[in-house]
């Protein structure tokens, strides 16, 4: 029966999972937001989320700006390099993911494979750092490092920051995603205040209910 009401709702729920880093993982068919990935009360990778990051990454490719390298931090299902691909085709993308239960899903219901994604499964603060040390840099750096609706704090600490400055070429952006409901707002702007000093430049672009921090080194 329930089965039955998830498809006059429009929604089909094609796979429950179970992650040790992000709890319980439900990948749902909806016929207005296509397939998604939802975790922690909202939509992880795919649907709502894809869209919030194409309005953000748009803004960018309307500046003509030239990217040849992506990092995406907190790759989750791999939703948002659809959308990197339909701007920047040739550009290299590396994704990092703590839970490779959620890339797993990526790959089998979102065509993850298909974007041609150098995929690590590691902690992102530990890939900065790692990074820094080899001297990698990137035109664009896509931070969405939530677990579920939390935001762990060392993502928002002056040194990670800073740490993703050195990670950009000279001009280089990165986009950082914040929640912006009454209760995450308060932390979203303290973390604003942050990047403006770190930062040359900081757009706010506010799609749904969300915040989207796009700095310029």
């Amino acid at each position: 029966m329930s089965a039955l009401v998830d498809i006059l709702s429009g929604q089909l729920v094609l796979e429950n999972a179970e992650s040790k880093i992000n709890g319980r993982l439900t990948v749902i068919r909806d016929l207005t937001w296509g397939t998604y990935i939802k975790g922690g009360g909202l939509p992880q990778s795919g649907g709502l989320a894809e869209k919030i990051w194409n309005i953000s990454l748009r803004e960018l490719s309307k500046k003509k700006v030239e990217v040849k390298s992506v990092l995406v931090l907190g790759l989750g299902g791999g939703g948002l390099v659809k959308d990197v691909r339909s701007h920047w085709p040739k550009s290299k993308i590396t994704g990092v993911d703590i839970d490779p239960v959620i890339v797993e899903l990526g790959k089998k219901y979102l065509n993850l494979n298909s974007y041609k994604v150098n995929v690590l499964i590691k902690d992102a603060e530990d890939f900065v750092k790692e990074s820094i040390k080899k001297g990698d840099e990137y035109d664009l750096i896509c931070v969405d490092t939530y677990l579920g609706d939390e935001f762990p704090e060392k993502f928002e600490n002056e040194t990670f920051l800073k740490n993703i400055r050195k990670l950009l070429d000279d001009d280089g952006h990165v986009i950082f995603n914040r929640l912006y409901g009454s209760t995450d707002r308060k932390n979203a702007n303290k973390m604003g205040d942050k990047l403006e000093s770190i930062f040359t430049e900081v757009d706010r672009v506010y799609p749904v209910a969300n915040v989207m921090f796009v700095c310029k080194k």
